[in-house]
């Protein structure tokens, strides 16, 4: 799937977390587009070396860690832009939850058959 087209979708499932999550807030829709920019830059960049450092405790907790690194990767990009704020963990927790939800399921629903 190209870039823009999956900046879109995250777009779409962080707009999702922002209507479903108390706490989630955005201002604009071009605060909403850079957002998903920055977080896919953040999930690119950041996540990975996150997730590397945190493989003993994402093994003892039997993989469910990692949705506190994918809080992380949510609260980090709020941390960047003042027209997207997350506030407080639970916030980020459960917006991250729903944007992976969101993501997968938009990522389905358009990508081509057999890819």
């Amino acid at each position: 799937m190209g870039f823009l087209a999956q900046t879109l979708i995250t777009a779409f499932a962080l707009w999702a977390a922002t209507e479903i999550v108390p706490g989630m807030e955005v201002r604009s829709l071009g605060w909403l587009l850079l957002a998903a920019l920055v977080f896919g830059l953040v999930n690119a960049f950041v996540r990975p070396v996150l997730v590397l450092l945190s493989l003993p405790l994402t093994i003892l907790t039997l993989g469910l860690f990692l949705l506190v690194v994918n809080a992380a990767m949510l609260g980090l990009t709020s941390w960047f832009l003042p027209g997207f704020s997350v506030h407080g963990f639970w916030a980020a927790f459960w917006g991250a939850i729903v944007v992976s939800i969101m993501s997968w399921a938009a990522t389905r629903l358009f990508a081509p058959p057999g890819g």
